[in-house]
């Protein structure tokens, strides 16, 4: 198996199939209980870009970088175990093309970060996609979120935000001004032993993740 078949296997073709996936310009946002997969999700959107060779900048409001790169390595294996594919052909590019960001959300807003990936711009970097993870949407302000917001749609980037979450509906989800910034809105949730990803906005239908590796499958 080459790269090209390893991406077109790659768990995140099972989200496209519901037609919840973003377009440059746009955000989305994974909602979940706490320590139930959001993070994973986030990863395997992120390695899914960096399998098409587009740089990405992962924003960790919650975990150490030591702790973000551990995530992307074990399920980076994961998928490659599943395909019998050897890691040591893509492992150097995906370093490569991706960063890392720790902020506190206590002194540093999105409005920073967004002044961060500017910094990151005009250096020569060309980031493509970028995910949030561990930033709570309760604290954000919908002023600093558009902020964020209009600077991916400026750029034609695509976004992914985490936020710990139990309303596995939209209204109960966040306040009316902060949805509308978002282009898809999922809800992973435990349905007995299983867990599943249900789109609440853009696109319909719902997303499997297998319980014991936290991958997208059918």
């Amino acid at each position: 198996m080459d790269k090209k078949d390893l991406i077109t296997h790659s768990p995140v073709r099972y989200f496209d199939a519901t037609n919840a996936g973003l377009k440059d310009g746009e955000m989305g946002l994974i909602t979940a209980k706490k320590g139930l997969g959001k993070t994973s999700i986030l990863v395997q959107f992120g390695i899914d870009s960096l399998l098409n060779d587009k740089a990405l900048v992962h924003v960790s409001f919650d975990q150490q970088s030591s702790n973000v790169i551990a995530w992307y390595s074990s399920v980076l294996a994961e998928i490659a175990k599943k395909k019998s594919f050897n890691l040591d052909d893509v492992n150097e590019e995906i370093v490569r093309n991706r960063t890392i960001l720790n902020f506190n959300q206590e002194t540093f807003t999105l409005p920073k970060v967004v002044n961060t990936l500017k910094a990151m711009k005009d250096g020569g970097i060309k980031i493509s996609t970028i995910v949030v993870d561990g930033l709570d949407m309760n604290k954000a302000s919908a002023d600093d979120i558009k902020c964020f917001a209009d600077f991916i749609k400026s750029e034609k980037m695509t976004a992914w935000f985490s936020y710990t979450n139990e309303a596995a509906d939209l209204k109960g989800t966040l306040e009316s001004a902060k949805l509308d910034l978002f282009t898809t809105v999922a809800h992973l949730a435990a349905e007995g032993k299983a867990l599943t990803l249900n789109i609440l906005k853009n696109g319909g239908g719902k997303v499997n993740l297998d319980a014991k590796t936290l991958l997208m499958s059918k």
